[in-house]
């Protein structure tokens, strides 16, 4: 899985950069293999591959019943960051996340979860 931070109007890299590495620790309390940030493709001119980081984005390793537990993280951690969306991609379908109200983005996540195997059940436990 991929996310990708996009900062607010008012934002620079260097607080995307911090606010990636928040997101980061907060997901490494879940139950996930890796998260780490990911790196570019493109190297500039003098620069080592292991220093091109790309600004805002993270690979997160995780079993498919953890997808949930991710997608509730990074849909509450949102809401109080100066972050304007949160692409996930995993595999060939993706989403974005934003700071709007709690039951749109339910929605939105339970649609993608039912796409994505194993625990893709109703947030409200209703598919119990």
């Amino acid at each position: 899985m991929r996310l990708v931070l996009t900062g607010g109007q008012d934002g620079d890299q260097e607080e995307l950069d911090r606010l990636t590495l928040q997101l980061r620790e907060r997901l490494l309390e879940l139950d996930v293999d890796d998260v780490e940030p990911v790196r570019s493709g493109d190297v500039p001119d003098g620069a080592k591959p292991v220093d091109a980081l790309t600004v805002g984005a993270l690979a997160v390793t995780l079993a498919p019943l953890a997808l949930r537990s991710v997608l509730d993280l990074v849909r509450t951690w949102i809401e109080n960051r100066p972050v304007r969306t949160v692409g996930v991609t995993l595999g060939e379908d993706s989403l974005e996340l934003e700071a709007v109200s709690s039951a749109d983005q339910q929605r939105i996540v339970d649609a993608f979860l039912a796409k994505h195997g194993p625990g893709a059940e109703p947030a409200d436990g209703q598919g119990e």
